[in-house]
């Protein structure tokens, strides 16, 4: 199954191809993930994410709604595993 995890915008900025790129956090894991589909995101935003891509904008209570879930899922222990 693909899923989508939302991830909190901490840096914006662009390459050379004009995709806007940024860094998202996933739990203190930080990934250059394409912001294109989500143009008006800015840093702080929470963004949901899937193969790299960020795909739409959510609120910080959907964001901490979706990562308790996924918590609950037992699927946040890679997050986890990989910022230590």
């Amino acid at each position: 199954m693909c899923l989508a995890i939302p991830g909190k915008i901490v840096d914006i900025g662009h390459r050379e191809d004009e995709m806007i790129m940024g860094k998202v956090s996933f739990g203190g894991l930080e990934k250059e993930i394409c912001l294109s589909y989500v143009p008006d995101a800015k840093v702080g935003d929470f963004v949901i994410v899937h193969v790299g891509f960020a795909i739409s904008k959510i609120d910080d209570e959907e964001a901490r709604r979706v990562f308790d879930y996924l918590e609950q899922m037992g699927e946040t222990e890679e997050i986890k595993t990989n910022s230590e």
